[in-house]
C-alpha cells in the first residue's frame, strides 16, 4: 500500500512495552520502526510528562517522518467541580508541547470521557493558542462519539480518528460511515462516498468474528465509563484478566468499581498504557483480596502490593500530575527508595551485544537489528517467541480460524507455506486421554495419513496435590493468587528479613512481588520457577530465629 501512510503509536519513555527503557532502546526502536515504513509517530506519555517524551520526540524528528505529539485526556473540562484537569492545564501542556517541535499536536481520548460541550470547549481553547493541525482520537464506549466529533469538527479541529463500521462503536472508535453521513452537506464534508467506505466494513465484517473471545463484552454503549474511565484499548483486556483469575460476571461489577476507587487512591491520573495497567492490575488484587479503597489505606502498611504498583510508586513511570499520594506511596515501597526525576536518565545503558549473542542462541543463526530491538523490549514475549517458532515452526501461516480454534474431525485447512506450496490438512479423529495427558490424532497430510500424539493442555492428569500454607502460620508463605512463578530470588539456607523480595508470581500479566513475612531462614522452597500454583499454595517456608535476649 504505497500511497497510504502507516502511523504507530509510542509511549514516549515507555516505547512500545509497559516500563520505562533505556533512551538507546527508545532511539533504536524508533530508528527501526522509520525504516520499516512508519509514516507518522503518534508520541504520549502516560502522565503527560512532556520530558519523559523528548527522548523519543527527538529520535522522531531525526527520522524525517511526521511526529505527531500527543495530550493524553482525562477529568471533564466542562465539570467546573473537577479542577484537577481544567482548560488552563491542556492549554499549557499544548503550548509546552508545540514550543518542543511537533508537526501535529493530538488529543487522545483513551476512554471516550470527552463530552460534545467539553470538545467545543477544548478544542476551541487549544486552536486559540496554537498553530498546528490539531487531531482528535477518542474511543466510542458511551456511544458518545459521533456527537463529540460533530461538535470538535465545528469547533475547528482538523483531524479525527475512525472505525469502518463493522469495527466500530463500544470500545473501538466512532463508525467512519455513520460519521460521513452526520457531515452530508456540512461545509466539512470531507466528501467521501460512504457506500464505497461500506464495502470496507461488509469484508472486516467476516474477520471480526474470528477475533470475537478478544471482544469487551460490551453488547451496546456503555455510560458508566464516565465513572470508571476505563480505556478502550483496556477495557477487552482487563476483562480477560479477570475472567482469567476466575472472576465471574458479577466480580467485573467489582472491578469496575474498584478501578474507580484506584483512581482516587492514586491522585487522579491519566490513564492509558502502561499507567492504567497499573490502576487495573491494582483493581483486580483488590477485589481478589476483597477489599475496597478504604480497607487498603487501613492495612497498606501490611499488604503486598502487585510488581506493576510498587513500580508505579517508585516512580519507574515517571512523575504523575500533582505528585504521588502520602502515605500510601510511602507504605507501598516499604522502603524502596523512590527514584527521582526522568527514569530513563538514569537507566543503564543496553548491553546491545550480549543481547545479540543471545537471540542468535535461541534463532540458531545471524539475527538482525530489529530482532535484538524487539528483544530489547520484550526479553520473556521473545524468547517464549523462539521457543514456539523451535517447538512448532512459523505457525503464522496457518488460517486464523484454524489457528484460533482447531479442526473440527471431518474439516480441513489449505496453508500456503510459501509461494506455490501448500499444505492440505484434514483431521480424522482424536483419541481418548491417556495416562499422561495426550491424545493420539490422525489426520491427512496432502491425502497420505499421518499419527501423532498431541498433550492436551486442558486435560486433567491425576498427581500429587500441593501443600497449603497454614492461616496464622507466619513462616508458611502461600501464594496470594492462581497464577505461576517466574522469578526465584531466594535459595535454601539463606537469611532473610522482613519484608525481602523472595520470589514473583504472574497471572495474566499481573506480577505480584511476594516478600518475607518475618525474618528468618529459608528452610525449604516449596514451588520453583515454572510451577503453576494456586491461591493458598505453599511456596516457601521460613523458620523465625528467634530475637536476641
Amino acid at each position: 500500500m504505497p500511497n497510504l501512510l502507516f502511523q504507530m503509536l509510542v509511549r514516549g519513555a515507555n516505547a512500545v512495552g509497559y516500563t520505562n527503557y533505556s533512551d538507546d532502546i527508545v532511539r533504536g526502536f524508533i530508528e527501526e520502526a522509520g525504516t520499516a515504513g512508519i509514516d507518522i509517530f503518534r508520541i504520549f506519555d502516560a502522565l503527560n510528562d512532556v520530558g519523559n517524551m523528548q527522548v523519543a520526540i527527538d529520535a522522531a524528528q531525526k527520522t524525517g517522518k511526521i511526529v505527531e505529539t500527543a495530550i493524553c485526556y482525562t477529568g471533564d473540562v466542562s465539570d467546573p467541580t473537577r479542577t484537577k484537569y481544567d482548560l488552563k492545564y491542556y492549554v499549557n501542556l499544548a503550548k509546552d508541547i508545540v514550543h518542543r517541535g511537533t508537526h501535529i499536536l493530538a488529543i487522545k481520548d483513551m476512554a471516550g470521557l470527552l463530552k460534545p460541550r467539553a470538545a467545543t470547549m477544548l478544542v476551541k481553547a487549544i486552536r486559540e493558542e496554537v498553530d498546528v493541525p490539531l487531531h482528535l482520537h477518542m474511543h466510542d464506549t458511551s456511544g458518545n462519539g459521533i456527537t463529540s466529533y460533530v461538535a470538535a469538527i465545528n469547533a475547528g479541529v482538523h483531524i479525527v480518528d475512525t472505525a469502518v463500521g463493522s469495527m466500530a462503536g463500544m470500545t473501538s472508535q466512532p463508525s467512519m460511515e455513520s460519521l460521513l453521513s452526520a457531515l452530508e452537506g456540512d461545509p466539512r464534508d470531507p466528501g467521501l462516498n460512504p457506500v464505497t467506505m461500506e464495502k470496507l466494513s461488509v469484508y472486516w465484517d467476516t474477520v471480526r468474528d474470528w477475533y470475537g473471545p478478544f471482544e469487551s463484552g460490551l453488547k451496546a454503549p456503555a455510560a458508566d465509563v464516565y465513572y470508571h474511565e476505563i480505556p478502550g484499548g483496556q477495557y477487552s483486556n482487563l476483562r480477560a484478566q479477570a475472567d482469567g483469575l476466575g472472576l465471574g460476571a458479577q466480580s467485573w461489577e467489582a472491578v469496575k468499581r474498584a478501578y474507580a476507587e484506584v483512581n482516587q487512591l492514586f491522585g487522579d491520573i491519566p490513564k492509558v498504557t502502561p499507567s492504567s495497567k497499573v490502576v487495573g492490575d491494582m483493581a483486580i488484587w483488590m477485589v481478589k483480596q476483597g477489599l475496597d479503597g478504604r480497607a487498603v489505606l487501613e492495612k497498606a502498611r501490611d499488604l503486598t502490593f502487585p510488581a506493576s504498583v510498587i513500580d508505579y510508586m517508585r516512580g519507574g513511570l515517571g512523575q504523575p500530575p500533582g505528585g504521588f499520594p502520602e502515605p500510601l506511596r510511602t507504605h507501598v515501597l516499604k522502603g524502596t527508595p523512590p527514584l527521582v526525576g526522568r527514569p530513563g536518565a538514569t537507566l543503564p545503558a543496553f548491553d546491545w551485544a550480549a543481547a545479540t549473542q543471545e537471540m542468535e542462541v535461541l534463532a540458531g543463526g545471524a539475527v538482525q537489528r530489529r530482532d535484538v530491538v524487539s528483544f530489547a523490549l520484550y526479553p520473556k514475549v521473545l524468547r517464549e517467541y523462539m521457543e514456539h517458532r523451535a517447538l512448532h515452526g512459523d505457525t503464522s501461516v496457518l488460517p486464523t480460524p484454524a489457528f484460533f480454534y482447531g479442526l473440527r474431525v471431518g474439516e480441513e485447512a489449505w496453508v500456503d507455506i510459501e509461494p506455490g506450496k501448500t499444505l492440505i490438512v484434514k483431521l480424522l479423529s482424536v483419541g481418548d486421554v491417556e495416562v499422561d495427558g495426550a491424545r493420539q490424532v490422525t489426520f491427512e497430510l496432502n491425502g497420505q495419513p499421518r499419527s501423532i500424539r498431541v498433550f492436551d493442555e486442558s486435560a486433567k492428569v491425576t498427581g500429587p496435590k500441593r501443600r497449603k500454607a497454614t492461616p496464622g502460620r507466619k513462616g508458611e508463605v502461600g501464594a496470594p493468587m492462581p497464577g505461576r512463578v517466574i522469578d526465584l530470588v531466594t535459595t535454601v539456607g539463606e537469611k532473610v528479613s522482613a519484608g525481602q523480595k523472595l520470589l514473583v508470581t504472574e497471572a495474566m500479566k499481573l506480577e505480584t512481588v511476594v516478600k518475607a513475612p518475618i525474618e528468618g531462614l529459608v528452610r525449604e522452597i516449596v514451588s520453583g520457577a515454572g510451577e503453576s500454583v494456586e491461591a493458598g499454595d505453599l511456596l516457601v517456608l521460613i523458620e523465625e530465629i528467634a530475637p536476641v535476649a
